[in-house]
């Protein structure tokens, strides 16, 4: 059940200790998963396909309001964590509240930190402490034309307000 992956960062912390000295290696990645699109599957399938769980922290609503334009997330931070949950790439979902994930990426020291092309890996957040005990920072094409953000501007052109 897609409920089941949604999961506390103290409970997840001794899952993934567990799963690590059974030699499974954990990806982690993170987003607002706003708007859920095909773009956000397919990165997901990539990052999981890096080892053998993949855990994703998703940005609670106030953290999205700080870093997003105004007037998102478009859907509540319930609903996203619900959707992530049920796809079949993603293991655990956690969430976050604070701008970026580096606290939750100290607590769980994942074998491999994950993020869309679209970064630098010297921009991304974690990865000098990933890097530090010989973990690995990857990142993954993304689809192109594929954004919540160009599918919010979609739906506002082409289904203006009468």
């Amino acid at each position: 059940m897609p409920g089941t992956k949604i999961i506390s960062l103290s409970v997840l912390k001794g899952i993934v200790r567990r799963l690590k000295q059974k030699g499974k290696r954990i990806v982690f990645t993170n987003g607002c998963f706003d708007i859920l699109h095909y773009g956000h599957v397919k990165y997901l399938q990539d990052a999981r396909s890096y080892g053998d769980y993949l855990v994703v922290a998703v940005n609670s609503d106030a953290s999205v309001k700080k870093i997003k334009v105004k007037n998102r997330p478009v859907i509540g931070q319930a609903d996203r964590l619900k959707t992530v949950a049920a796809l079949a790439s993603v293991d655990f979902v956690v969430l976050f509240n604070t701008d970026n994930p580096l606290r939750l990426i100290k607590a769980l020291k994942p074998d491999i930190l994950v993020k869309g092309a679209d970064w630098s890996k010297k921009k991304i957040i974690g990865a000098d402490f990933v890097s530090s005990y010989g973990g690995q920072v990857l990142t993954v094409n993304l689809v192109k034309g594929r954004s919540t953000s160009a599918l919010i501007k979609k739906i506002v052109h082409d289904f203006p307000k009468d």
